[in-house]
């Protein structure tokens, strides 16, 4: 039984959906300069873009629910055609009232030409279609694509769609040598493969720790009870011709002087540890100059220590052990600790504490960007390693910013060089492309199809990219914006704008950087609205971070990597990072992808206010 909607449930939605249209049009005609700069076929896409973006600064979820109850389309996918969508509606609308609403504005895209774009959009940047699914693979190159040309074929084989060098790795001779081997594999397997070249941008991290000294180890193998199962066995060889160590030793000790010459099976090495504790090392074995020895007790070796060759109870001979590695502890932190940042680059340091465990002089590490100290303020929050070591800043100098530890793991946390640092309430003024991008861009044009640019902030790091690529005549390659900071996803309108200027154009979704700044609970919510505002430009996005990195490095996923790797194909490129196992995790990804294909089309939604959607 059917029931013809009376006028007062037509009259809310009809108002409704007339606001919405006059706002589309009327966000359109104020951008109107701005349209006319953008490139020309992109000119609708961009038109399409502030329509979407109009209608999301409303929020139309009672509108939807009335649309629904009336048997229409409630809008969840209007996207790639939103004056379309509601131009459709609101034709059905006009003939169930019986009311003429007017003329309907034209709209830049209709139903099929849309979704068209963004396809088109998508190939420009990414390359053809791989043939049994929609969704392109990205893969991260490991410095041995450099010299090994069978694993780039094998990945080319595998479904590697796009090939990815990150510029703060290796070299532009390493590059090109991979692009060289890619170029080969190509013309082997019959597959294309278009290259991303990953502009390094500013360096934001922690600087080095001073080393705590040179010693070693040596520790026998223990059963569950913490009995000796088999003593420790060390290759000891002479320092100044050291021979490589066997497989199946796990020490190594290069001995300074002849003593190794005199030794045989049967003799001893003596010395004394670090603790002052004396140890005898058994020879058991002789291979050319070298010596395989044993150890019943832990020592502690340190560089220099002098050893004595025993024979029978009688010296025979004096050496010194040498070569010992620098040992690099990590700076560990509680919370309610403090820890300095330094401006100066200088060697971190463990805090002080006195004999009680009270901290008398905090720990110091470097920051690796000068700007920080500029501008970070009193009360900012700052994270490190992913996210891992939280703090708030309670005093900044200009030299030293003074942070309160206030997360950690259960345990505490260690805090390595080399890790990354955000500030997520910190708006750094700073450009996201450095001298070193400056300097690598004339390499990497001669080999890459299109130039990603990191921490991106605002439109005019946009426009300093297709500056300096214009100049070196480059301009027709492609572009990828890399959100990886609450600026940039703030500003994800204006950007996006900004990048219709001179296509092709991709954004890809930083999501480690993004999460630890806009916070690990909203990352799925800001990702799914990056999604949402990219398909409405047209522009295609790639889901970047941790896919499947359990896979990767150690050879099996998790079930949420598999679950989050299936999600994937809500955009229209999906990045995987470089490790011992990634052949095999290209081959799974492909396998995913083609499989979800059948199934999904980007995605339904319901419509709520985006704040991002304004334009700021």
């Amino acid at each position: 039984m059917t029931t013809t909607p009376t006028s007062r449930q037509l009259e809310r939605p009809i108002a409704q959906l007339a606001t919405l249209r006059e706002g589309a049009v009327e966000l359109e005609r104020a951008y109107a300069a701005e349209i006319e700069k953008i490139e020309p076929g992109h000119r609708n896409s961009a038109r399409n873009f502030l329509h979407y973006l109009s209608i999301r600064q409303h929020d139309i979820r009672s509108l939807q629910q009335d649309l629904g109850a009336l048997g229409l389309s409630s809008l969840g996918v209007l996207e790639p055609h939103a004056l379309a969508s509601l131009n459709s509606v609101m034709a059905i609308l006009e003939q169930l009232s019986g009311k003429d609403f007017g003329p309907a504005p034209e709209p830049p895209v209709d139903f099929r030409t849309g979704p068209l774009l963004l396809r088109d959009h998508t190939r420009a940047l990414l390359g053809p279609e791989p043939r049994d699914r929609f969704v392109r693979i990205m893969v991260t190159m490991p410095s041995e694509a450099a010299s090994d040309a069978q694993l780039v074929q094998d990945l080319l084989v595998a479904g590697m769609d796009v090939m990815r060098i990150n510029c703060a790795h290796d070299g532009p001779d390493a590059w090109l040598a991979m692009v060289e081997n890619l170029r080969r594999a190509e013309r082997t397997v019959g597959r294309s493969c278009r290259v991303q070249a990953d502009l390094a941008g500013p360096k934001l991290r922690t600087g080095a720790i001073r080393a705590s000294g040179r010693v070693k180890r040596l520790a026998p193998d223990r059963d569950v009870f913490g009995c000796i199962a088999r003593p420790a066995r060390i290759w000891l060889t002479p320092a100044a011709a050291a021979e490589p160590t066997p497989e199946d030793l796990r020490f190594t000790l290069r001995i300074e002087g002849d003593l190794l010459e005199r030794l045989g099976v049967g003799d001893h090495i003596g010395l004394t540890d670090t603790r002052g504790q004396d140890h005898a090392l058994k020879i058991i074995g002789k291979v050319d100059c070298s010596c395989v020895a044993e150890i019943e007790r832990t020592a502690y070796i340190a560089d220099q220590t002098p050893v004595k060759g025993i024979r029978d109870g009688a010296a025979i001979g004096d050496g010194r052990i040498v070569g010992i590695p620098e040992i690099v502890n990590p700076i560990g932190l509680l919370p309610g600790d403090t820890l300095i940042l330094t401006r100066r680059d200088e060697p971190g340091t463990e805090s002080v504490r006195d004999a009680s465990g009270r901290v008398v002089e905090p720990a110091r590490i470097h920051c690796t960007l000068e700007a920080a100290f500029d501008q970070v303020a009193y009360g900012h929050r700052v994270w490190f390693d992913d996210g891992k070591i939280g703090g708030l800043v309670q005093e900044n100098d200009g030299q030293c910013i003074r942070v309160k530890i206030t997360h950690t793991g259960p345990h505490g946390a260690k805090l390595r060089a080399e890790k990354g640092i955000n500030f997520p309430d910190t708006a750094l003024e700073i450009s996201a492309l450095t001298e070193k991008d400056l300097a690598d861009l004339p390499a990497v044009i001669r080999f890459a199809d299109m130039v990603a640019l990191s921490f991106v902030r605002g439109p005019e790091d946009v426009e300093r990219l297709h500056d300096e690529l214009y100049r070196l005549g480059a301009n027709h390659l492609g572009i990828v914006l890399k959100i990886e900071n609450r600026q940039a996803f703030e500003n994800l309108p204006r950007i996006l704008l900004a990048s219709l200027n001179s296509p092709p154009v991709g954004i890809m979704i930083a999501r480690g950087d993004l999460a630890v700044e806009v916070g690990f609970e909203r990352l799925s919510e800001v990702q799914q609205e990056i999604l949402w505002l990219c398909e409405a430009a047209h522009v295609p996005v790639i889901w970047a971070t941790q896919i499947l990195e359990g896979m990767a490095k150690k050879g099996a996923p998790s079930r949420a990597e598999v679950s989050d790797a299936a999600m994937s194909i809500q955009a229209e490129c999906a990045m995987l990072n470089k490790g011992p196992n990634i052949v095999e995790t290209v081959r799974f990804l492909d396998g995913i992808i083609g499989r979800m294909d059948e199934h999904y089309v980007k995605r339904r939604a319901t419509l709520r206010k985006l704040s991002v959607a304004q334009l700021k």
